[in-house]
């Protein structure tokens, strides 16, 4: 019985220990040692940068311990797979230093990131080295130099946020090929040249603004699954019609401060835009809405748009078409919905529209703002304009006689 009994004890021992030794082997495996290569690469992209005064970032990075475990670094298995350098708290001071080439070394990353801060040089020609590179944001930094063409060798690359460096030179055509592209955040840099080809079906974010880009857009130039673009600041010629017309997703549009051309087209003010930002380029001809415009802020101002102002811009709350060649009466729409207290913003100034039907003693709401200075009439009302729409009342008649003529 006792020899039974004593059996049984050793195999539930055995047991014990088969048990202990798979769960110690599993634990090896889950947290295995680094690969040597990305050890290296790590060690090197460390001594290329340095906490900015007032940071701490890289105090956890001591190499002596598994580099797993630094701040900002993720591994899957004994491969790096995200690096996100820096403290992203808001207001955190950034590193200073280069992008050390060695990035390139780290195969099997899928996400880098750098917070804002003082990172100065080029952009390494290996991040073409990262073919399971999805998301690279290097925004609000120093960087400068070429986007290299090699990034178009990354083709499952997704995001792609440069914005806010000092970047010089063309936008590569090899990035519009990238086929999973779904946002492209290049502003505020120096770029200059065309705006290249899109071919992502998935691209729903286009942010250029604040370049020196330049040329024309073709109307197979984005593709129709854009919902955000920002193309203003820039000197792009060339008419978009066509273009626009195609891009029917689109819930934020800004092509202002450009050169562009031609005529807008009336379907736009049916897009789920909540902004429509086309001031100040040379578009020309007349404007008509296909139906009732919904948007909240339409500004078309600093154009040579013409004809007669849409009633159907009576549904707009902040209309700017100021400094055009509109002619005719102002629609009685529009000024039913002003004092209505609807429209709060309606700029009408330096055109040559000849009348406004207003009764002399209405008021105009004290949260609206009607401006009809320097117009072929002599405003009914007293109005609150911007400084910069001047001091004369009216058009000179003789302006007035040959633009009509």
């Amino acid at each position: 019985m006792m020899m039974k009994f004593m059996t049984r004890k050793m195999k539930m021992v055995v047991i014990f220990f088969m048990h202990l030794f798979m769960f110690l082997q599993c634990s090896v495996l889950t947290n295995a040692i680094l690969d040597p290569i990305d050890f290296l690469a790590l060690q090197s992209i460390r001594k290329a940068l340095d906490d900015m005064p007032g940071s701490n970032y890289f105090s956890s990075w001591d190499f002596t311990s598994d580099p797993c475990n630094f701040a900002g670094v993720y591994c899957n298995g004994d491969k790096v797979i995200a690096l996100n350098l820096g403290d992203p708290r808001a207001g955190s001071p950034g590193l200073t230093g280069r992008i050390d080439p060695a990035i390139g070394k780290l195969s099997a990353l899928a996400e880098f990131t750098v917070v804002p801060g003082r990172i100065i040089g080029s952009l390494p020609q290996t991040l073409s080295q990262l073919k399971n590179l999805r998301f690279l944001g290097l925004s609000r930094n120093f960087i400068s130099g070429d986007i290299p063409a090699t990034l178009g060798q990354v083709r499952g690359l997704r995001t792609l946020d440069l914005s806010y460096n000092q970047l010089t030179g063309s936008i590569p055509a090899s990035v519009g090929t990238l086929p999973a592209l779904s946002n492209v955040i290049l502003c505020q840099n120096r770029l200059s040249g065309s705006v290249p080809p899109f071919v992502s079906q998935t691209l729903t974010r286009l942010d250029l603004k604040n370049n020196d880009l330049s040329g024309s857009l073709s109307p197979i130039s984005l593709p129709p699954s854009l919902q955000y673009l920002s193309l203003s600041w820039n000197q792009l010629t060339g008419p978009v019609d066509r273009l626009l017309c195609e891009l029917n997703r689109l819930n934020y549009l800004d092509l202002s401060m450009n050169r562009f051309t031609g005529t807008i087209p009336g379907n736009i003010f049916t897009f789920p835009i909540t902004n429509l930002q086309l001031q100040r380029n040379t578009f020309s001809g007349p404007v008509q809405p296909v139906d009732e415009v919904t948007i909240p802020v339409v500004d078309l101002s600093y154009n040579r748009l013409s004809g007669e102002v849409s009633p159907k811009f009576a549904t707009v709350q902040n209309l700017y078409l100021n400094n055009n060649r509109f002619t005719g009466q102002v629609p009685g729409s529009l000024v039913d919905r002003l004092l209505a207290a609807s429209i709060q913003i309606l700029y009408l100034q330096h055109n040559f529209l000849t009348g406004m039907e207003i009764n002399p003693t209405a008021a105009i709401p004290l949260s609206s703002s009607l401006c009809l200075q320097y117009n072929c009439m002599v405003p009914p009302v007293q109005m609150s304009c911007p400084l910069k729409a001047g001091k004369q009342k009216s058009r000179p008649t003789t302006q007035c006689v040959e633009w009509k003529g």
